[in-house]
């Protein structure tokens, strides 16, 4: 409308002017109010553009930084989303590996990049959880540094014991460990990692003493625990699965909202007493800080939308992973806590890996 009609008023006023005989006079004031019609409607373009920029998003591809090499739990979990994210938004979302630091590489970048929506950052309860507490000179803020957008998945956690344990129960183990501090120890991925901070933090609410026993891998962890060097394992219930199927590993607790489908004589650790230890392992979208409102409601919708696809859903189950959508803020206070919580429990253990 403002293109249109400004110049058509400044041609009338011509009109006018010229049939008074009054062109001497009005022919400066008629130039002016061309003039300004013009730069009005330029600048109504020109003023326009921006909102038109930011309604196209995503005008090209979008790329979605996994912090971890090719392979593992969230670079399967990455790329089930990023397929069916580029459906939901109509571009081409380009999964990037960038492993390295225990993630931190990856979600440095992540973090320095333009707050456009163009790069993203497939998070996980390590990188913007534990790290931030055994990371005393992590290069970014694992709040502040990001704009939360939503979970997508989350991960049981289990603990499990191998077949020779001769507690087989929740209410047998807690009795057993119980009675005699220190005498039992668990496998864990390494100093720092998820589950060996999921682990402590089981400790530190149950009470139990456990001694820790650092590998270099999830792999060699099971490897030593079934073969009975080690008693039990706290892991995800994916990694551990065919171990547990097979009886070679003995599931005692699980982490998880509600009791599993596939394990549903194994309590949760609300069941047992311990309800802040409840929540398992979290993937989860995060953008630069500083994101623009318009471009994370696309986001988040489009996030959401892929995420209620039954066919995502169900590559998601079978790789053991329950599907979650967050509200920006919730996500955001999920972080937050997090932190405070994985950090209290590093202190505590005196965790640190620099």
């Amino acid at each position: 409308m403002g293109e249109s009609t400004a110049p058509v008023a400044s041609w009338t006023i011509f009109t006018l002017d010229h049939q008074k005989g009054e062109t001497s006079v009005n022919f400066a004031r008629r130039r002016f109010a061309l003039s300004a019609a013009v730069a009005l409607a330029v600048g109504n373009l020109v003023i326009a553009a921006p909102a038109q920029a930011q309604s196209r998003f995503p005008e090209r591809p979008v790329h979605l930084v996994i912090p971890f090499p090719p392979g593992g739990t969230s670079d399967i979990s990455g790329r089930i989303l990023a397929d069916a994210l580029a459906k939901e938004l109509g571009q081409t979302v380009v999964v990037e590996n960038r492993g390295g630091a225990g993630g931190s590489i990856g979600a440095r970048h992540v973090a320095e990049a333009k707050p456009d929506g163009y790069t993203l950052l497939l998070g996980t309860s390590s990188t913007n959880g534990t790290n931030s507490a055994v990371y005393k000179n992590l290069p970014y803020d694992a709040v502040k540094g990001f704009t939360a957008i939503t979970r997508i998945i989350e991960v049981p956690g289990v603990i499990a014991v191998n077949s020779k344990f001769p507690a087989k129960t929740y209410a047998d183990f807690a009795k057993l460990v119980g009675s005699a501090p220190g005498k039992y120890s668990y496998a864990s991925s390494g100093n720092g990692g998820a589950n060996n901070m999921a682990m402590e933090y089981y400790k530190s609410l149950s009470g139990h003493r456990i001694v820790h026993i650092p590998y270099r891998g999830t792999g060699p962890a099971l490897t030593d625990v079934i073969g009975g060097q080690v008693e039990m394992i706290y892991d995800t219930v994916a990694s551990s699965w065919a171990h547990i199927k097979a009886g070679r590993l003995i599931p005692v607790v699980v982490a998880a909202p509600d009791r599993l489908k596939d394990l549903p004589d194994v309590p949760t650790m609300a069941e047992v007493g311990l309800p802040k230890a409840n929540s398992g392992f979290w993937n989860g979208v995060l953008a630069p800080a500083g994101l623009p409102a318009d471009v994370l409601a696309t986001i988040h919708g489009a996030i959401k939308r892929a995420l209620q696809r039954p066919e995502v859903i169900q590559k998601y189950a079978e790789v053991g992973a329950l599907v979650v959508i967050d509200e920006p803020p919730v996500f955001a206070k999920v972080i937050a806590d997090d932190v405070e919580k994985w950090k209290a429990v590093a202190a505590s253990a005196n965790i640190s890996l620099d």
